[in-house]
């Protein structure tokens, strides 16, 4: 069998802190510094990062994709959002290590209270400029002073540091991608005019791979090529790549739209970029402080503002539609399979988390189109359910047991598009109150998928759609109902997301996950993911434009775990509806036997299920 995309090795652990913080600790304090800084960021702000720039999970253990530690003299914190609280608490020494929920106290507010008239350092590459005025306003309040470094103290301790990745560029297809890189190229100059700016630095790789059609290998699980791009508002634009990432094919295609150049030559093309005295756009969620000064040092405006790309990429066009569409039929059937596979495996008492993960991408890779999972399967029975973010190791294998419930989060990476499910399964009979928290959940994710709304609604207004139902019985979920998804490309994309920081407006053609919860530590945890696709609605007599979603996820919801007393009559019908969809887009594509389970698993709510 072929290697795996994910691995389940225990990459990092507490004694990483334990002896990694008194070294850097001791490199501050050989550069004049009370303090530092170690955000979990890249140069581009990314989600995901290459191997040596994981700074934070070298230095403390901690391997989720968000957090920020704040290192001291005496003390240390690390502050962590909703997702992590959980996992952070698992993975740092916390004698030495205060984890804080971010929604109780952020980064900058334990700075202010515990800082003092101390120095405290950062990298202006691995924060933004808003960033850093909000750091700089709670040192101010703590009096202390906050000191930009040159190179980063964590690189300085940091032997066997991984070298920087170098994965080659591969052409999207223009079929796959629906225009080519110089109709965009077009688009966003009309754009850069409109917004009066002379110029952009595209600092984002989503943005970076999107405008040029281009993918690579420098980040697990998402196809990007790490790099930047200059482009004017009149002339050629710039793509600044390592040329080993280049092959002659495709430099002869990129050369047709752009120069190409080194990054070393990032400040000498900046200061080229448009007029001298113009004014030149960085992205403001992923554009590096450290880029303002290279702007304002070539006598040129640092406009900061929304990369208009983002919003561009955001709405996918006909040929990217059918392509995800497409990725979600063949992807379906794989889970299918999965799920008939594990209805029939679990109850047997041999199915562990690592197993169930290396079945479901197997299942995949028998696709044959599988390029590599989106990200690190998210699969966690029982206890593990409740860890959002759970990442199955050799050491935290679980058997999934009887009783308990099984959640099963993941997803593909295809050409011709990006895929994020979840599932939560019943192991043998579920007792009452999963049956009851589950179907509040599926409530919520119903009303989502229902939902209709006017044009400029945001994901915001959408946000308590999903809450409602475990609002009434007081419960709730510490995480957005949404995320954006990209074209083959990340499965976490903005600026569109359902939640109560999503203000951007919902626009035909994005789109974003549907995926609320539940998660009760220490026992279990529930989440219902589909995909789903912003559309225009028509309806009879209405007097402004309407917009709804399309469900694009095709799979099997658990019955077992639904409790239709609780259910009103246009949900029963929503989700019978839904698995009739499911039932007929998928059973051509089944052999025999797991098309007979499926028409036991879709079957009407209201039917009895055969002894």
């Amino acid at each position: 069998m072929k290697a795996l995309f994910q691995t389940f090795e225990d990459l990092a652990s507490p004694s990483q802190g334990t002896q990694r913080i008194p070294l850097l600790r001791a490199e501050l304090a050989r550069r004049g510094l009370d303090g530092f800084i170690v955000p979990r960021a890249d140069e581009h702000q990314s989600e995901y990062v290459p191997p040596h720039a994981e700074r934070l999970a070298w230095l403390t253990g901690f391997t989720g994709s968000a957090g920020t530690a704040v290192i001291l003299k005496d003390k240390a914190a690390i502050v962590v959002d909703g997702r992590y609280t959980l996992q952070a608490a698992q993975q740092v020494d916390g004698a030495l290590l205060t984890v804080v929920p971010q929604a109780e106290t952020t980064a900058e507010a334990w700075i202010e209270a515990e800082l003092g008239s101390a120095t405290l350092g950062y990298d202006p590459w691995l924060h933004t400029a808003s960033a850093v005025e909000a750091l700089a306003k709670a040192v101010s309040r703590a009096d202390g002073s906050l000191v930009p470094v040159e190179s980063n103290p964590v690189d300085a301790i940091w032997a066997d540091r991984p070298a920087p990745p170098c994965a080659p560029i591969a052409l999207q297809p223009q079929a796959l991608a629906g225009e080519d890189a110089g109709a965009k190229l077009e688009r966003l100059r009309e754009r850069l005019a409109k917004g009066r700016l002379d110029g952009l630095v595209v600092s984002d790789p989503q943005n970076l791979a999107w405008l040029f059609n281009i993918r690579g290998g420098d980040v697990a699980h998402t196809p990007l090529a790490l790099g930047y791009a200059l482009v004017p508002r009149e002339g050629r634009p710039v793509l600044l790549m390592e040329a080993a990432k280049i092959s002659n094919e495709v430099g002869a295609v990129l050369g047709e739209v752009a120069e190409i150049a080194p990054p070393e030559r990032l400040a000498e093309e900046i200061g080229r970029l448009g007029p001298a005295d113009g004014r030149i756009r960085i992205d403001a969620a992923t554009g590096a402080q450290e880029l303002d000064g290279l702007v304002e040092a070539s006598c040129r405006v640092a406009d900061r503002g929304p990369d208009p790309l983002t919003l561009m990429k955001a709405v996918k066009n006909g040929a990217e539609i059918a392509g995800t569409r497409a990725a979600h039929l063949r992807d379906g059937l794989a889970v299918t399979r999965f799920l008939r596979w594990l209805a029939e495996e679990a109850p047997k008492g041999d199915v562990g988390e690592i197993g169930a993960v290396e079945a479901l991408e197997t299942f995949r890779r028998e696709t044959g189109l599988l390029r590599d999972v989106s990200f690190p399967t998210i699969s966690g029975s029982g206890p593990n359910g409740a860890i959002v973010h759970y990442r199955v190791t050799h050491a935290s294998d679980r058997k999934l047991a009887a009783g308990e419930l099984y959640l099963v989060d993941s997803g593909a990476q295809y050409q011709d598009g990006t895929t994020d499910i979840t599932r939560t399964v019943a192991i043998g009979q579920p007792s009452a109150e999963m049956r009851e928290r589950f179907t509040r959940v599926l409530k919520g994710h119903i009303a989502v998928a229902r939902a209709v709304f006017p044009k400029g609604t945001s994901g915001a207004q959408i946000d308590s759609f999903a809450r409602r139902p475990l609002w009434e019985a007081g419960l709730d979920f510490d995480h957005g109902t949404g995320h954006g998804v990209g074209s083959y490309l990340s499965v976490h994309e903005g600026p569109q997301r359902i939640s109560k920081l999503g203000t951007v407006a919902l626009e035909p053609g994005m789109i974003l996950s549907n995926e609320p919860g539940y998660y009760k530590a220490g026992a279990y945890g529930i989440r219902i993911e589909n995909l789903i696709l912003v559309e225009t609605r028509e309806i009879a007599g209405g007097e402004r434009q309407m917009l709804g979603f399309e469900t694009l996820t095709l799979a099997p919801i658990d019955l077992a775990l639904v409790e239709p007393t609780l259910m009103e009559s246009g949900e029963i019908a929503w989700l019978d509806a839904y698995h009739a969809r499911v039932r007929e887009a998928l059973s051509e594509g089944l052999d025999e036997a797991t098309r007979d389970w499926l028409a036991v698993a879709t079957r009407p709510l209201g039917e009895r299920r055969p002894a």
